[in-house]
């Protein structure tokens, strides 16, 4: 069961998890946790499932997981029938006024939707994976000298589940430069994996690149794939300036993640999702909603 808190209901709600009771089996059975070492994790899983959810066939999955997991499909710019195949549901594009985005350029905005972690004056080499896990940044991305600039830095964290909208997008004006891959497994990224496997987004496959902020300074932004996500797709043009709210990219099927770093004293996040991470808990959020500000100086 994932508790995690609802900001614009102030409550706390469990959320729907797609394929529940075969994470558990993977990740808490004896039997599972051996075959997801085995076979899960590699890559030839997820690419076999990516490449079958890229078929006509698997047209036939889309009603029944809108009606599961309640997802306002009016909010799509394709209707139901409309999609070639499951994947092109899954990384379905949304219409223009269904996510508002705040441009007020001191305003810092979630990069889309998910469940959010928030973490201030970090260090980059014990960052929180979840308590008692812990990471570097340096492993992370694989470039200790840029790690060391992120110290004391702020650290957010969005998980995508598989309901999830899964295009992720640029946070302020500003230029993105090349993405970094860096190949790994393919552990999913549901806090019950999380809870169990040490380092895993430094195991999983990645990509990072800098991204040189108008009004944030250069943030670190990262792209964690998982079980089932056998593409991590980027479709901005490096070196060519962007507009906040800008498409970056998406996944394919699957949960997945994305990671920002902001250097220390460039911005301040909203109280209650601190409180909130604290607590243990995820903020739900969506795509350029408020989740922070820039910092005052003087």
């Amino acid at each position: 069961m994932i508790k995690i808190y609802d900001r614009k209901k102030d409550s706390y709600e469990i959320e729907k998890v797609a394929g529940s009771k075969y994470i558990k089996w993977c990740y808490e059975s004896p039997i599972g946790k051996s075959l997801t070492e085995l076979i899960i994790k590699k890559k030839l899983v997820s690419k076999i499932y990516g490449k079958y959810c890229d078929t006509k066939l698997s047209k036939k999955k889309i009603p029944k997981f809108i009606k599961d997991f309640d997802i306002d499909i009016d909010m799509a710019i394709k209707k139901t029938n409309d999609f070639s195949s499951f994947n092109d549901f899954f990384i379905r594009e949304l219409n223009s006024n269904s996510r508002p985005i705040d441009m007020n350029s001191d305003i810092l905005v979630s990069p889309g939707d998910g469940r959010l972690f928030a973490y201030e004056n970090i260090s980059m080499n014990k960052l929180v994976q979840v308590k008692g896990i812990t990471y570097s940044l340096s492993e992370l991305i694989g470039d200790t000298k840029i790690a060391y600039q992120y110290e004391g830095g702020t650290c957010l964290v969005l998980r995508l589940c598989p309901t999830d909208y899964h295009r992720f997008h640029f946070i302020d004006n500003g230029i993105p430069k090349e993405s970094h891959f860096i190949d790994g497994s393919y552990y999913s990224v549901n806090p019950t994996a999380l809870e169990r496997i040490p380092k895993l987004y430094c195991q999983n496959k990645r990509e990072w690149s800098i991204f040189e902020s108008e009004n944030f300074g250069d943030i670190i932004h990262i792209e964690v794939g998982a079980t089932c996500v056998g593409t991590i797709i980027q479709t901005y043009e490096p070196g060519k300036k962007v507009l906040k709210g800008q498409e970056k990219g998406y996944f394919k099927f699957g949960g997945s993640t994305t990671i920002l770093f902001f250097k220390k004293d460039m911005i301040e996040i909203d109280e209650d999702i601190l409180a909130q991470t604290d607590f243990g808990f995820e903020c739900k959020v969506q795509l350029g909603e408020k989740i922070g500000h820039k910092k005052k100086t003087g």
